[in-house]
């Protein structure tokens, strides 16, 4: 749907920001709608590109004046593409990116646009990390409030975990504070309950002491794969937790540092990134799972942990052309094998992955009903990411995302919120959270956001 905004709306707007408005008639404004999926084309009324909080009440205060539905964009990953809309307004928080550190406290404040690589960069002058995604580019906003997952999850917990508090701006234009002291059920609801409760434009998370990883890079050929997924099945629930890991079905990147003979070659390949204290610890560690068969390729460095957190932007860059579908995977059974074996080799375009992460351990240890974050005690998370590199092979990278994701469902339990395709809006309620969560969610939506203002998201719906 288009909405086109009288210049005196516009102006009014304008009138009562400090931030950029942007509108279908300025320059600026088709770059600042594009959002990271570069299959989303949407067409906002107005972009108001904020500054501070109150520029936020402004925000909502307008659209809801004008009857306009809200999109809200952090870094803009998510991947129905949330981040903007039609005939909408836009609440752009990217020019909020700043980060304050306090290493005495082993706490960092972070304002709602900053992506991981501002948040990454700043803690790590001080030696210290939080569990923070894989991909730097990415926004904390969406991400924490999802959930979570990173290579530090393991041994910290999810991201939602870790964060200690939040300054929220409702819809109906309160600046509220949630912490385990002040609105405890907004506090709860936040750690995994998405963008439904009002836009956050600060968050305070816990931090720990992690400067240097070791990253672990083990390939091996395509038909190598079922060896060492039943290796990667055998020691992903004993592994150190200590090490995150992700085993991925990829094309080899044309990088230096791998064989020219290897690029482009589908591979199998195993990330690990431990924080163990020496470098043989490290590499003991991931070692049943990379002496499963001959392996093409190897290497194993000491890398900053920002380094690492930023190895794999290049596989998902601005832009991306992508389809994506997810399942949690409790046990990597003969019959899951078979489906992830059968997968790799129907893999139509060259750029489409399969990632299965490992992870348990800390995650597993936080009481079910603590955040709303479901299916905490599952060992595996297996994302298709079906991504193609011109539109003639669309078709059929989405047919074997949706192909792969059939096969694998009846091994699964669930889903994860911020992996959820724009196709799937019931597995929000039956997948992600479950009916006791869901209704507590429901119930804290009827709270703070009764006319469902904010529902561009997985969206749960006022009780």
């Amino acid at each position: 749907m288009s909405q086109v905004l009288s210049s005196s709306a516009a102006d009014a707007l304008r009138n009562s920001i400090q931030g950029e408005v942007i509108t279908p008639e300025d320059a600026a404004y088709d770059d600042a709608r594009k959002v990271w999926n570069g299959t989303v084309d949407r067409r906002p009324a107005v972009i108001a590109r904020c500054l501070s909080d109150q520029d936020v009440v402004a925000a909502i205060a307008f659209a809801r004046k004008h009857d306009l539905p809200i999109a809200v964009r952090g870094g803009g990953h998510s991947l129905p593409g949330y981040s903007v809309c039609d005939g909408g307004l836009v609440i752009d928080l990217s020019a909020l990116r700043k980060v304050q550190v306090d290493p005495a406290t082993q706490r960092a404040k972070a304002q709602g646009g900053a992506l991981w690589s501002d948040f990454d960069a700043a803690t790590h002058a001080h030696g210290l990390a939080t569990p923070g995604g894989a991909i730097s580019h990415t926004g904390i906003g969406g991400l924490t409030l999802g959930g979570g997952m990173g290579w530090l999850s393991r041994r910290h917990g999810l991201t939602c975990d870790n964060l200690l508090g939040a300054s929220v701006v409702t819809a109906d234009g309160r600046v509220l504070r949630a912490s385990a002291d002040e609105n405890p059920d907004l506090y709860w609801g936040l750690r995994g309950g998405g963008g439904n409760f009002g836009v956050v434009t600060e968050f305070e998370y816990a931090l720990h002491p992690i400067a240097l990883v070791n990253l672990s890079l083990t390939m091996f050929a395509q038909d190598d794969g079922r060896s060492v997924l039943e290796a990667f099945a055998t020691w992903s629930p004993d592994a150190p937790e200590s090490t995150g890991a992700i085993l991925l079905f990829m094309n080899a990147p044309p990088a230096p540092f791998v064989p020219e003979q290897l690029h482009f070659a589908p591979v199998w390949a195993l990330a690990a990134v431990s924080s163990a204290p020496t470098p043989d610890e490290a590499a003991a560690a991931s070692e049943p799972v990379r002496r499963a068969a001959t392996p093409v390729f190897e290497m194993a460095t000491p890398m900053p942990y920002p380094a690492v957190q930023s190895m794999l932007d290049e596989g998902a860059p601005h832009g991306s052309l992508i389809y994506q579908k997810a399942e949690w995977v409790p046990e990597l059974s003969a019959g899951a094998i078979d489906a992830l074996v059968a997968s790799a080799a129907a893999k139509p375009s060259p750029m489409a992955q399969i990632h299965v992460w490992n992870l348990g351990g800390a995650v597993a240890r936080v009481a079910d009903d603590a955040t709303p974050f479901g299916n905490r005690g599952t060992q595996h998370m297996v994302d298709i990411q079906g991504l193609w590199p011109e539109p003639g092979l669309e078709e059929a990278t989405r047919a074997w995302t949706r192909t792969t994701f059939d096969a694998l469902t009846p091994f699964g339990s669930g889903a994860y919120v911020n992996f959820i395709s724009e196709d799937d809006p019931e597995r929000t309620k039956r997948d992600v959270y479950g009916e006791a969560r869901y209704r507590r969610l429901s119930e804290l939506k009827r709270q703070y956001d009764p006319a469902n203002v904010f529902r561009l998201n997985q969206n749960i719906e006022p009780a």
